[in-house]
């Protein structure tokens, strides 16, 4: 567990095990403590994981222009060459990206713009496309304001991003999107530069994004492979934690990592 500056900002990061690195990609309402029932059977299996929070999530600072780095169209870009930056810092020269969601998109444009570095990519849960405007996309998939939320949800928001983040973090979070910008959304251009072999894992019971969505990443991609999880809800990694490791282990087997 550990600090690294980062254009400036302190980014927390954490590295376990030895051997092939993983580095895993947190979603876009979480930090690194949403991997904690699945990181350490990666771990056991011979991989080292590596974990990081992204500029402005759970322990990482947010740095004083935060909303308008979050906003900017800069903010896909600026997320890869922080993530450079840090494998650089801790001399890793290629490995394996899981993105859970949010993550996922970070990862595709990491694959994209340092094809060199990158052995596979799986993204999870991961939207490909915008079937509407964003901005209408999200009133329409996170109505609730923090205040409104279950008391669970609330909890294991105060737990990823501590009590004096948690309300403004989601709130903000739920209004911008994140990654997927402020207009509209589209992987299917960008996916046929993905020359890695690359896994798409998504559920068949996501409140957010439509089966489609897998079936368009899958079409897409040169190198494409695609697990559906039956009866699972938008949290792969979290309803069906032991698939969501079987299916990436054997991902990983298939293609001799």
């Amino acid at each position: 567990m550990a600090f690294a500056s980062i254009n400036g900002t302190k980014i927390y990061h954490e590295v376990h095990g030895r051997g092939d690195t993983i580095v895993l990609l947190h979603h876009g309402f979480a930090c690194t403590k949403m991997w904690k029932g699945i990181y350490p059977a990666l771990v056991e299996k011979g991989y080292k994981v590596i974990m990081y929070d992204r500029r402005g999530y759970g322990r990482s600072e947010r740095g004083p222009d935060f909303e308008k780095f979050y906003v900017g169209n800069g903010f896909r870009a600026e997320n890869v060459k922080a993530l450079a930056m840090l494998m650089d810092l801790l001399q890793i020269d290629s490995f394996h990206i899981i993105g859970q969601c949010e993550g996922g998109v970070i990862g595709i444009d990491y694959a994209v713009r340092f094809p060199d570095q990158i052995k596979t990519v799986t993204m999870a849960s991961t939207m490909c496309y915008s079937p509407i405007n964003l901005p209408e996309f999200n009133k329409l998939k996170f109505p609730k304001k923090f205040q409104d939320l279950e008391p669970d949800l609330q909890k294991k928001l105060i737990y990823w991003h501590g009590k004096n983040y948690a309300e403004s973090s989601y709130n903000f979070f739920r209004r911008y999107g994140g990654a997927y910008g402020k207009g509209s959304f589209d992987l299917r251009d960008l996916l046929p530069s993905v020359k890695c072999p690359a896994f798409v894992l998504y559920p068949d019971r996501s409140s957010i994004f439509d089966v489609e969505q897998a079936v368009a990443f899958y079409h897409h991609l040169p190198k494409g492979e695609l697990a559906v999880m039956p009866n699972c809800g938008h949290n792969t990694y979290e309803y069906e934690p032991n698939e969501y490791i079987r299916h990436i282990l054997r991902f990983l087997e298939r293609h001799n990592f």
